[in-house]
């Protein structure tokens, strides 16, 4: 498409939920429902819209040992891309990223800087790795540098106790939180087990990654306080393969990880009965590959969340909680387009026939 090329977009267009229009019109890559007078350049595309997906637990610029080059990072962005996740909350990255919003061509992000873990507690060359005594420090550095948000390891092993564990006192984590909102940015925390969950939620938390630990006599703490949750289901996926690896060192852990996994479609859909709300994250960049938000969909499902409110994870819920716009007048042309109604079936997700970024057809 040239620069004045007007862009038309036929057929179903899923402004919202329960907002289903005929047609929208891409101009100077904005969206409009208004037909440009005297457009001559015209590309029409056809299918069943949606606003560009979002992963909002995705790392971008990290793999399995690390920080990455710039040349892998942007490979893992236009993976994603592709995919039709035109929105990414990069939650927690070692890598400087901030090249990537130069590019009109790939994703935006939302960053929770680097993630913060406690000495010797999480995984090599990842996180800071800091004590008690320095998390305030550290919370508000990285609500500086981040986009809004912050990101604690609120459990990980504790070799010593041979299994999951809090990684913070309850003091050290209400004064990091409170200096977050302080400063403007909202903190979520990856937690596998159950025992970090209420003194998170107690002092104020906003979200919570993965949240296999999330128990019955918590979900209504959760519910009340009204903190998100990101399953990360394709992950808690890898949990048996985890578990059989660490069997013969930690037997006490490779046991609560089976729990956790086999249990993990009744802790979602409680949650989700309960009014909590949830969200799609893939957890890419880790040791996952990228791209993989349908899979991620169509696990929400499977935990019996209905199709429309899976769908609204990654796209209109999604971005209303992120801050950012959907297909609404005078937005960024932001959408992806389908061969068929994804609201019928998710699974339609995996296969984009169209994918549009700042009013450009680029995929």
């Amino acid at each position: 498409m040239s620069d004045g090329a007007v862009l038309h977009v036929k057929g179903r267009v899923l402004a919202g939920p329960d907002d289903v229009r005929d047609e929208l019109w891409v101009v100077g890559g904005r969206i409009s429902y208004d037909r440009p007078a005297g457009a001559r350049d015209v590309r029409t595309v056809t299918g069943w819209a949606l606003p560009g997906l979002v992963d909002a637990h995705c790392h971008v610029g990290l793999d399995a040992h690390g920080p990455v080059d710039a040349e892998t990072a942007e490979k893992q962005a236009l993976t994603d891309r592709d995919a039709g996740t035109l929105l990414v909350r990069d939650a927690g990255s070692p890598s400087d990223t901030r090249w990537i919003d130069d590019r009109a061509d790939l994703p935006k992000i939302i960053r929770a800087g680097r993630h913060i873990a406690r000495t010797r507690r999480y995984i090599r060359n990842y996180a800071w790795e800091i004590e008690p005594e320095d998390l305030v420090a550290y919370v508000a550095q990285e609500a500086r540098r981040g986009d809004g948000w912050v990101k604690l390891v609120g459990d990980w092993i504790d070799r010593d106790l041979g299994d999951l564990a809090p990684c913070w006192p309850r003091e050290a984590v209400e004064a990091a939180i409170a200096e977050a909102h302080r400063l403007g940015a909202r903190v979520t925390a990856h937690c596998f087990a159950e025992s970090s969950l209420r003194d998170l939620v107690e002092a104020g938390i906003d979200c919570v990654e993965h949240a296999t630990g999330l128990s019955e006599d918590l979900i209504p703490l959760f519910a009340e306080r009204g903190v998100a949750i990101v399953p990360t289901l394709v992950n808690i996926a890898t949990f048996p393969r985890l578990a059989e690896g660490g069997e013969q060192k930690f037997p006490r852990w490779s046991a609560h990880m089976r729990r956790l996994h086999e249990r993990r479609y009744d802790t979602v859909r409680g949650a989700y009965d309960a009014g909590i709300p949830v969200y799609v994250g893939t957890d890419a960049g880790g040791s996952l590959a990228h791209g993989l938000v349908a899979e991620e969909v169509a696990e929400l499902v499977a935990a019996g969340i209905p199709p429309l409110a899976a769908l609204s994870a990654t796209t209109w819920g999604a971005r209303a909680w992120l801050g950012r716009p959907g297909l609404d007048e005078g937005a960024p042309a932001d959408l992806v387009v389908y061969e068929a109604d994804p609201r019928a079936d998710v699974r339609v997700l995996a296969g984009p026939r169209r994918v549009v970024l700042n009013g450009r057809v680029i995929a």
